[in-house]
């Protein structure tokens, strides 16, 4: 390239990695990421570090696991001492521009507490210029829809469908249409600053879009796309499950995923399952296409040529696989996420080799060819964009902080203080070990049980031992080097 490229960030929230048409799924239809995918890098055992929102786009924007970046929880503020993509964008010369959301609590230290960009969690990253937010009152796109003519009685309450027969959970669409959704709206506003641009002057947008989170509702025609009765069947719940599994079931409010629902998520049916995941592959055919629509416009544009398009997301999302819905825990499907990289003039193919989220940012600071403000934990993956060296990891390891899950008796009787409500998960060669000082270690032999159903840590004492020595390993190494290293400085 003559020049540096327009830098195109895409976040899908609690988008599951294998949730493509190009990584094989039987019934997901993504025509613009499989299309994407022939000109990108797609690496295909890619892992959110932790989860849920703030911790997992912490480390995405900085690099660091959540052992060092300690942003625990949604509304945890990441500690201002941190470089950021954001701000590293702004050392290589753009103005890194931001549609949509980061999720973000502010470091309060130095700022007045009646500062009221301390009373949310859902700041903006600094360095961003936020051009068009999307906070999860949706007020925004509220607004958008007013303009277009819709009723008072659907802006009050827009994901409102109407009850199923069986009073489960509803097939039925919204009162808005494909081309007014959340994602349809940041792609619109997205398009209109673009056309601003300075011809020849490089570029740098952050769309961060909403779906497939739920609530699990879309319109038609993606609405009905899939029928419950040809998806996938999830993978059963353990027949002793884990304490924090049945935690999750017990109190996760079914509520949370589709309005109207009663009764916590053990509750549901396995109709209603089938149901959500036909809904949650409709709402990734809703995403894929406003991407075909955003993609198409920069190739018209003639912009195409020129621009990094990274598309990923911040998390997994369970659909009923081992009794659960939604993001964190244990289990990879909560972790397993997507991430391509088209870099212009670049190679395509695959990497098979694990790589985290945290490797992003060091991708792009070594692109920018400038430094760091901080020691990142995560690797450049630009060797395997440019095609001059192999890239990925032998291991994946990710964090899940449930401090906020136990109820208050729970968390009396069994003693548990919050650092305590924690766990790390090595993942290494067929196996996965799960380390939590709240509950005894658990160890998953995937040669024999690929679905990870099964707690062999009695059976396997010396898989268990090998995989607990590996873990503290890969722990012991993840310390800050900032200051240790003589890169940062003389010590």
């Amino acid at each position: 390239m003559t020049r540096r490229p327009n830098i195109l960030l895409i976040t899908a929230d609690q988008w599951r990695g294998d949730s493509l048409g190009l990584m094989g799924h039987p019934c997901v239809r993504t025509p613009a990421l499989d299309a994407l995918a022939t000109e990108a890098m797609v690496f295909a055992n890619h892992f959110a570090p932790c989860a849920p929102c703030s911790p997992a786009r912490a480390s995405l924007y900085t690099g660091l696991y959540q052992m060092n970046h300690r942003v625990v929880a949604n509304g945890t503020p990441l500690d201002a001492r941190f470089d950021n993509i954001a701000l590293a964008a702004r050392r290589a010369g753009y103005r890194p521009t931001l549609f949509g959301y980061t999720d973000t609590t502010l470091d309060p230290r130095g700022r007045d507490p009646n500062d009221p960009e301390l009373h949310s969690y859902e700041e903006v990253l600094p360095g961003f210029t936020c051009r068009q937010p999307l906070r999860e009152d949706d007020r925004t796109w509220i607004t958008w829809l007013r303009q277009r003519g819709h009723s008072e009685t659907l802006l009050a309450d827009p994901h409102a469908v109407p009850p199923a027969p069986d009073g489960g959970v509803s097939l039925a669409p919204p009162g808005y249409g494909p081309e007014e959704t959340q994602t349809a709206f940041l792609v619109e506003k997205l398009l209109d600053w673009h056309a601003e641009q300075e011809a020849g002057q490089p570029w740098f947008a952050h769309v961060s879009f909403l779906r497939p989170h739920p609530p699990f509702v879309v319109p038609e025609p993606f609405a009905s796309m899939f029928s419950p009765a040809d998806v996938p069947a999830p993978i059963p719940l353990a027949a002793d499950p884990h304490p924090l599994v049945r935690l999750t079931r017990d109190r996760a409010l079914a509520s949370n995923f589709q309005p109207g629902l009663a009764g916590t998520i053990a509750q549901l049916s396995p109709d209603d399952i089938r149901r959500i995941r036909a809904l949650y592959y409709g709402m990734i055919a809703e995403v894929d296409a406003q991407l075909g629509r955003l993609f198409e416009a920069l190739k018209a544009r003639g912009d195409w040529d020129e621009t990094l398009v990274i598309f990923t997301s911040d998390h997994g999302e369970m659909l009923g696989d081992h009794g659960l819905l939604g993001k964190g825990g244990f289990y990879s499907e909560g972790q397993h996420i997507p991430l391509m990289i088209r870099f212009p003039g670049g190679a395509a193919g695959q990497v098979e080799g694990y790589t985290s989220a945290a490797d992003v940012f060091p991708t792009l600071l070594d692109l920018w060819g400038i430094a760091p403000g901080h020691a990142p934990d995560g690797e450049t993956l630009m060797p395997a964009l440019t095609g001059t060296g192999d890239v990925g990891r032998d291991w994946a390891l990710w964090e899940f902080d449930f401090r906020q899950s136990p109820p208050a008796e729970m968390r009396e009787e069994r003693g548990f203080e919050p650092r305590n409500c924690h766990l790390t998960v090595l993942r290494q060669g067929k196996a996965q070990y799960i380390h939590s000082p709240a509950f005894p270690p658990v160890v998953l032999d995937l040669a024999q049980d690929p679905a990870g159903s099964v707690d062999v840590s009695l059976l396997e004492s010396d898989l268990r031992r090998e995989m607990a020595e590996a873990l503290l390993t890969r722990v012991t190494t993840l310390k800050d080097e900032t200051l240790a290293s003589g890169s940062f400085g003389t010590l």
